[in-house]
């Protein structure tokens, strides 16, 4: 019998189904966020997408394994084990938060502060089993510090209140990026935390940029203030990070920590291989 384990961030959901702990398939879907997917929008990309490529394995499927952003509250890890039930029937589902994915990816069974850094953000204290603290996430809009969606954010407000250095405004116009295109991607079409992460993939060709450099170590600089300081004697805890933006921008999250106060521990891009070691 076999485990299908995903993890869902808000861009793209990992999964693996594992057999006597051996892997038989991985693949990968969109990401899924209850706060701004229903249940048939899930069960309708798992079905469209996921299931012609486990068709040949369904019947073997004796626990789904679910990690997602979003599946905070009871309310909306019910969107998602609705979204479940409807791809894959009566299949027993466990659906959690990707703060737990993170913590046992991460710290496996040591004490620390395990983060995520990719599209969103979030943080939570682990005590080697279970998540006992955690500073809310409160999304994009009013949070997400640190992420690809607030970086994405503050360039564009620096862009709009013109204030960026004259060579990244032209570079910026020129691969696309204007007024009005900006805000109907923000405030007409879906997932605008997607849209605001994508100016990330702009930015990577200006890694050595000055400009561009302090603006990521602001936004990480106000994800320790926000987030982490706040976690029992943090200062003395590895601060561990998953997520494509904290793998990438890898020195400058270690050199703020450290000008913070902080000890960096495990960063990684994907909580998956973790994950697959946790249930194996």
């Amino acid at each position: 019998m076999s485990i299908l384990i995903a993890d869902s961030g808000s861009t793209k959901t990992d999964w693996v189904l594992l057999n006597n702990n051996n892997i038989i398939l991985q693949f990968q879907t969109i990401g899924f966020n209850p706060y701004f997917q229903s249940s048939e929008d899930i069960y309708n990309e798992i079905k469209n997408v996921l299931i012609p490529v486990l068709h040949d394995q369904l019947n073997t499927i004796k626990l789904i394994a679910y990690y997602g952003a979003g599946c905070s509250t009871p309310d909306k890890v019910q969107v998602v084990k609705q979204g479940l039930y409807l791809a894959f029937g009566n299949i027993l589902s466990e659906v959690n938060h990707d703060l737990l994915a993170a913590a046992r990816a991460l710290c496996g069974k040591e004490k620390g502060i395990a983060c995520i850094l990719g599209t969103g953000s979030n943080s939570c204290l682990y005590d080697g089993h279970t998540v006992t603290e955690n500073v809310p996430s409160v999304g994009f809009m009013f949070g997400d510090h640190g992420s690809g969606a607030n970086i994405g954010k503050s360039f564009i407000q620096h862009y709009f209140d013109d204030k960026l250095p004259i060579h990244l405004v032209k570079a910026f116009e020129n691969a696309g990026y204007h007024r009005e295109i900006i805000l109907e991607n923000v405030y007409k079409k879906p997932m605008p935390s997607r849209y605001l992460a994508s100016i990330v993939k702009f930015l990577s060709d200006y890694n050595n940029d000055s400009f561009v450099k302090d603006l990521i170590k602001k936004c990480f600089a106000d994800f320790f203030d926000s987030q982490v300081s706040k976690y029992t004697d943090a200062k003395n805890l590895p601060v561990n990070s998953v997520g494509s933006i904290g793998f990438y921008y890898k020195d400058l999250l270690t050199e703020t920590a450290t000008e913070k106060g902080f000890t960096i521990g495990n960063i990684i891009k994907s909580p998956i291989d973790g994950l697959i070691k946790y249930h194996s």
